[in-house]
C-alpha cells in the first residue's frame, strides 16, 4: 500500500539533523560497549548484544532509507527502536546509568514531532524507566526522579526549539520568496531598460562617480566612434581638446545642455552631434548621464535654407534697388499725370515692403551664423530714439486710427548702437500697429531703472495665445491665427530684435493675455556699460 500523498513529508534539513543525531548515538553506544568490555564489569551479554544490534539497525535505517519520500510519522520507527535498544543496554548493566542514552531519542522526537507524539513517547519512556528501576531497587531514591524530570525538560526544550526553528524557516521562506520576486523584477527591469537603450537612436552613457563608463548603448558607440576620433566645435574647423570632449566634461561632473560638435575629420563623412550631460537625481555618488543625438540632417537643412535665403535675397536686392530708384524718379516728374501717379505710388509702397522683407531676410541669415556685429555703441538717449520711431510710425497708425501714447517716455541714457536700437523699436511699433485693433491705442514708455535702460511697448490688441508665446522670438514663426488674418509679415522682426538686444548684453521679454493685449519689454545697459567700455 503506497503512502498517502497528502501526508506531510520529511524536511531534508530536518532529515540531515536527525541522521547526525543517530550517528552520534551510535558512536556513544559503541564507545560505551567497548568501555564495558574492557573493564570486565558484570554485563548481561545477551541484552547487550540485542541493544547494540538495535542501535546499529536504527542507524542503518536512518542513513539508508529515503525519508523525504515517506510521511513524517514513519521516522518514529528510528527513535522507537533506539528507545527499546537503550532499555536492553540498561538491563545488561542496571547500575551503569546507560538509561541516560534516552536523551538522544527524546531530543529526536521532540524536535521532529508534535506535542501529542512527544508527550506519549516521553511518558512511555518514563514508565519503562520506573518499571526497570522498581525491578532493580525496592526503595525509593531521589535519583529515581531525576531522569524522568530531565527527560521531560528535554522534551519541553526540544518542542520550544522546534517551534522556533519552524517559525524561522517560515520567515526565511517568506524572505526568500520576496527576494526571489525582487530579483525577478529587477532582472526584468534590467532587461527592459537594456532593450530600450539598444533600440533608441539616442546615444546614452552613464558615467560613475569614479569617472568610468558604467553603462552605454550601441547608438553612443556608433555616434562617437573611437575615443580618439576627431571632434570639432560648431564651426566645424576648431578641434576639441581632450579635456573639452563631452565625456571628459561629464566625468568631471560638469552638466551642460545641447552642446554641439562635428564628428569626423575634414574631407570625410561628418556628422553633427548634440550632446547633453545631467547629474542623476537622488544619486549621492555623483553619477552622470550623457545623451547624444545626431542632428546632421537638421544642421544641413538649416545651412541649406540660410544659403538659399542669402542667395535669393542678394539676387533680389539689386533689381529692387533699381526699381525703387526709377519709381522715385518717375514720382518726382511734375509732368506725371495724376491718374498714373496713384498706381505708381502703390507700386512704390509694395516695392518698399518687398525691400524691407529682403533686408530682414539678410539680417536673419547673418544672425543665424554670427553675432550681430559690428555694434557702434555710445551713450544715447533711448527716449529720443523711441520718439523718432513713434514719429516715423505715426502715418501707419493714423491709417487705422490708432493713438500712440508717448506720455511715459522720459530721457533714458543707454550704452547702445542707436541705429540698431531704432530697428528694435521700429519692429515693436510695427507689430503693435499691424496686430492691434482699429481705433485702438499703443503705449510706449522709456525710463532708467538702476543700471539698466528699460523700454516697453504695449498694445490693446487680441493678445498672444499661451501656446505661441515661447515661439514668438523664433525665426519665421507666425501663429496660425495671424496667418489666417491676412496680415503680412515674415516672422523675422522679433527674432532680429532679440538678436540685437542680446548682442548689447540686454534682454527682451513679453507678457500677454488673450483679449487684453501684449507688452514687449526691452532692457539695455545704461552708463555702467559705457564706463566699462571706456575703461577697456
Amino acid at each position: 500500500m503506497s503512502p498517502d500523498p497528502r501526508a506531510p513529508r520529511v524536511d531534508p534539513l530536518r532529515e540531515r539533523s536527525v541522521i547526525l543525531n543517530q550517528l552520534l548515538l551510535g558512536l556513544v553506544v559503541l564507545l560505551t560497549t567497548l568501555l564495558l568490555l574492557a573493564t570486565g564489569l558484570d554485563v548481561g551479554m545477551e541484552a547487550l548484544v540485542v541493544g547494540v544490534l538495535g542501535i546499529f539497525i536504527a542507524s542503518l535505517l536512518a542513513v539508508v532509507v529515503r525519508w523525504e519520500r515517506l510521511p513524517v510519522i514513519a521516522m518514529l520507527v528510528v527513535p522507537a527502536l533506539d528507545a527499546v535498544s537503550v532499555a536492553f543496554l540498561q538491563v545488561s548493566h542496571p547500575h551503569g546509568g546507560l538509561v541516560l542514552l534516552w536523551v538522544f531519542p527524546v531530543l529526536w522526537i521532540s524536535l521532529t514531532f508534535g506535542t501529542g507524539v512527544t508527550v506519549l513517547s516521553v511518558g512511555g519512556l518514563i514508565a519503562v524507566y520506573l518499571a526497570l528501576f522498581a525491578r532493580d531497587s525496592a526503595e525509593f531514591e531521589v535519583r529515581s526522579a531525576l531522569l524522568p524530570l530531565m527527560l521531560a525538560s528535554l522534551a519541553v526544550f526540544g518542542q520550544v526549539m522546534a517551534r522556533r526553528q519552524s517559525a524561522q524557516r517560515a520567515l526565511l521562506a517568506r524572505q526568500s520568496h520576496t527576494l526571489k520576486d525582487a530579483f525577478e523584477l529587477a532582472r526584468d527591469q534590467e532587461a527592459l531598460v537594456s532593450e530600450v537603450l539598444q533600440a533608441i537612436d539616442f546615444g546614452v552613457t552613464r558615467i560613475g562617480a569614479d569617472g568610468r563608463i558604467a553603462v552605454t548603448n550601441e547608438a553612443h558607440e556608433r555616434l562617437h566612434g573611437a575615443p580618439d576620433a576627431p571632434l570639432f566645435h560648431p564651426d566645424g574647423v576648431t578641434p576639441v581638446t581632450a579635456e573639452d570632449r563631452p565625456l571628459a566634461r561629464a566625468a568631471r561632473g560638469e552638466a551642460f545642455d545641447d552642446a554641439e560638435y562635428w564628428h569626423g575629420g575634414l574631407g570625410s563623412e561628418r556628422r553633427a552631434l548634440q550632446v547633453s550631460s545631467r547629474r542623476l537625481p537622488d544619486d549621492r555618488g555623483g553619477s552622470m548621464v550623457v545623451v547624444s543625438r545626431d542632428v546632421t540632417a537638421e544642421r544641413t537643412a538649416l545651412r541649406a535654407r540660410d544659403d538659399l535665403v542669402t542667395s535669393v535675397s542678394h539676387e533680389l536686392r539689386t533689381p529692387l534697388t533699381s526699381i525703387l530708384g526709377y519709381l522715385d524718379l518717375t514720382l518726382d516728374d511734375p509732368a506725371l499725370p495724376a491718374s498714373s501717379r496713384s498706381g505708381i505710388e502703390v507700386a512704390e509702397r509694395n516695392a518698399q515692403r518687398l525691400y524691407a522683407l529682403v533686408d530682414d531676410l539678410l539680417t536673419a541669415s547673418a544672425a543665424g551664423t554670427a553675432p550681430v556685429e559690428p555694434l557702434r555703441r555710445a551713450i544715447i538717449d533711448l527716449g529720443s530714439v523711441a520718439g523718432q520711431a513713434v514719429e516715423a510710425a505715426a502715418p501707419r497708425a493714423a491709417e487705422r486710427r490708432i493713438v500712440i501714447d508717448v506720455s511715459a517716455i522720459a530721457p533714458t541714457p543707454a550704452f547702445a548702437d542707436a541705429a540698431r536700437v531704432r530697428q528694435v523699436v521700429d519692429n515693436l511699433l510695427s507689430n503693435a500697429i499691424k496686430y492691434g485693433h482699429d481705433d485702438g491705442r499703443i503705449w510706449i514708455s522709456c525710463r532708467p531703472v538702476g543700471g539698466r535702460a528699460e523700454l516697453s511697448v504695449r498694445d490693446d490688441g487680441p493678445g498672444i495665445p499661451a501656446a505661441a508665446r515661447p515661439l514668438v522670438f523664433e525665426r519665421f514663426f507666425r501663429a496660425d491665427a495671424v496667418r489666417r488674418s491676412g496680415v503680412h509679415g515674415s516672422g523675422l522682426g522679433l527674432a532680429i530684435s532679440r538678436d540685437i538686444v542680446r548682442a548689447h548684453g540686454g534682454d527682451i521679454t513679453l507678457t500677454s493675455e488673450v483679449g487684453s493685449g501684449t507688452t514687449f519689454s526691452v532692457a539695455l545697459p545704461a552708463r555702467g556699460g559705457a564706463d566699462q567700455e571706456e575703461a577697456r
